[in-house]
């Protein structure tokens, strides 16, 4: 299998770099900048699951070509539209896409460029950041990723991608049901996301404030009755992990969208609690969680965009 991940930053660095200590065919499609790093450097990994530091084989934009089996999308919701731009050249032939971005929404997008034969569905679960100097630091040990098809079949592709993951360290599942995984991911992220940011805390701390678990409590709620209302009940060992992992009093968890609001950088406030939102509202279920946290990160979108933040 030959496989094209469109960056080498956290996500994308980490599953392509797992993927390519195993022999895997991996090419990473990159800015000249990171490309300089990782031709001096090599792709570097600090993981309590073992270190990585190994030469990579890259390509920047102009370069690109077909001759993929499968491009791995890791971007942020906003770049999106740069991101379809970029890998265009390679999604000639039978090459498909896994998208590894947050929530739903890119699905449609992703269908209207592509065409929907070639767009798989995927979601991972790790906590990784890409440091000034390139290195990809993973805090622990959860590295998860899934994937399938759309229409439930077991593809040749899809198959191949599995026996690929399957040679790595990395926990992986061939989902039957791909979108079912990534609305019970949606439902879990939009509520973490959407709560610390609002309240600017960790998990443990909201739990400490007076009405805390309650707020919770009653975005999950929501959350799952929206997912159900659309044909996608959460599985019952999905909505205990969502409960367990957010009513822990002495978790320090935080979304990564709240360390992105503390740096003054860009937050996917649309795509993850902005998307929920809006399903919510054609369900006809109560928003008042999800559209006061909403309200909170497009104020901060639009006092960054004014340049009113504090440094």
């Amino acid at each position: 299998m030959k496989l094209l991940v469109l960056g080498a930053g956290g996500i994308g660095g980490y599953f392509g770099g797992r993927l390519a200590q195993t022999g895997t065919d991996v090419t990473f499609l990159v800015r000249p900048g990171r490309r300089e790093q990782l031709e001096r450097d090599g792709l570097r990994i600090e993981s309590p699951v073992g270190d990585l530091n190994m030469k990579v084989t890259t390509v920047l934009a102009g370069e690109l070509s077909a001759g993929y089996d499968i491009v791995l999308l890791t971007c942020k919701a906003y770049d999106l539209r740069s991101a379809m731009d970029a890998i265009a050249p390679a999604m000639h032939g039978g090459c498909a896409v896994v998208p590894m971005l947050n929530g739903m929404d890119h699905l449609a997008q992703l269908d209207e460029r592509f065409g929907a034969e070639k767009v798989m569905g995927g979601a991972c679960s790790i906590s990784v950041t890409l440091d000034a100097d390139g290195v990809i630091h993973h805090a622990d040990a959860l590295q998860r990723i899934a994937f399938g098809e759309r229409d439930r079949v077991r593809s040749t592709r899809v198959q191949m991608l599995a026996d690929t993951f399957a040679r790595t360290a990395v926990e992986w599942e061939l989902a039957d049901d791909i979108e079912q995984n990534m609305w019970e991911k949606i439902c879990f992220l939009s509520a973490m996301a959407g709560l610390t940011c609002l309240f600017r805390a960790n998990i443990g701390e909201i739990l400490s404030a007076p009405g805390g678990a309650e707020a919770i409590e009653r975005t999950l709620a929501v959350n799952f009755a929206i997912a159900a209302r659309a044909g996608h009940a959460p599985r019952q060992a999905s909505m205990d992990f969502a409960r367990t992992t957010l009513n822990d009093p002495a978790s320090r968890r935080t979304a990564s969208m709240l360390h992105d609001m503390e740096t003054g950088a860009r937050v996917e406030s649309d795509h993850i609690v902005g998307w929920m939102l809006e399903q919510a509202r054609t369900f006809g279920l109560d928003d008042t969680m999800l559209s006061v946290a909403y309200t909170h990160l497009k104020a901060y979108e639009a006092r960054r965009d004014a340049g009113r933040l504090r440094s």
